[in-house]
């Protein structure tokens, strides 16, 4: 359902070009055929998509509810990356083919990530962003000015927005959620960005929106989500409810690299610790978003389409669940 301030079509950075094509004009064709092909355009809902899990790709995009939106399959996170380092990073990423970074007020990289964006030579339409709101500002104005100053840090000037904003966190007490939501309304409804979401939220924090939203469900719920910390209550609750799953820390910051099952999966695929998490993720069908600021990991990060878990993986990577024990940053409260 379209919004005024939502666009009615999908913008071109919802089909970015795949990572083979993008330096080989003999591929300009192929590419060309890929986005005409409706099928590249996959929701883990679909029994294709499902069944045959390695046809997964880096041009992959989910339907957000409540709009015309999609957001690609994979993201790039940017946590706590500095300055300079946060814009090469970026620049890194959207080189190899990433279309979709993750950034909040708590980073305090917004801006590098616009900047990083303008410096790619990429059209703003081509890279889905996303921020987050850290804290309410005392009403639903001040919370809505705090909004406008973190778009135009990523996107300044006349019609600048951001994909996608959430509310970082659900800590702050009911009456300050609700405003905070409020004030991601009137963002929304006024163009400034495309899609509003919420982060870390349990299914009471959910379920009590209703009480206040004019939009619900939230089209995003990002929460931490690894195999030793599935969450699986709260990310089965946004599944019935068609709520997109983001997954922060899908890496667990390296913590669990050594594990066997792990290892021992790494061996089999003839891929890393980190690439057998990422690809986990995807096959949950949440929206993974590794963070590195490391060149090589994060043309790593992105080579995880040409491979499967087969049913033995995924239950292995299931049965190290570990509930609340196994989070590193939190497990929301249901």
């Amino acid at each position: 359902m379209s919004r005024p301030g939502q666009q009615s079509h999908l913008h071109p950075h919802h089909q970015p070009l795949p990572v083979q094509y993008q330096t080989t004009p003999e591929g300009i064709k192929a590419a060309e055929d890929y986005y005409n092909n409706e099928e590249t355009s996959q929701s883990p809902s679909t029994n294709a998509a499902m069944s045959s899990p390695a046809r997964f790709a880096l041009t992959d995009l989910l339907p957000l509810p409540n709009s015309a939106l999609k957001i690609p399959r994979l993201g790039f996170g940017v946590y706590l990356s500095p300055t300079q380092t946060c814009i090469a990073s970026c620049l890194a990423a959207l080189k190899l083919g990433y279309r979709h970074i993750d950034s909040a007020q708590y980073y305090r990289n917004e801006a590098e990530v616009g900047e990083a964006v303008r410096q790619s030579g990429l059209e703003r339409s081509q890279v889905f962003i996303t921020t987050k709101i850290l804290a309410a500002g005392g009403s639903t104005d001040k919370s809505y000015k705090k909004c406008v100053e973190s778009v135009e840090k990523i996107d300044p000037g006349e019609g600048g927005y951001v994909d996608l904003f959430l509310i970082h966190s659900a800590s702050s007490g009911k009456e300050k959620r609700k405003e905070m939501w409020l004030a991601l309304e009137r963002l929304l409804e006024g163009g400034k960005t495309k899609s509003i979401g919420v982060s870390n939220y349990g299914v009471g924090h959910i379920e009590e929106m209703k009480e206040y939203a004019k939009i619900w469900p939230p089209m995003v719920n990002q929460i931490e989500l690894h195999p030793f910390s599935q969450q699986r209550t709260i990310a089965s609750y946004c599944a019935k409810n068609s709520i997109v799953v983001e997954a922060y820390s899908p890496l667990v910051r390296n913590q669990r690299a050594h594990d066997p099952t792990l290892v021992s999966l790494a061996k089999k695929h003839l891929k890393t610790p980190a690439q057998i998490l990422i690809r986990f993720c995807l096959q949950k069908g949440w929206v993974p978003l590794p963070k590195s600021d490391t060149p090589s990991r994060i043309e790593e990060n992105a080579d995880v389409f040409g491979f499967e878990l087969d049913e033995r993986d995924m239950e292995a990577l299931d049965g190290l669940d570990e509930g609340e024990k196994g989070a590193i940053v939190e497990a929301v409260v249901n």
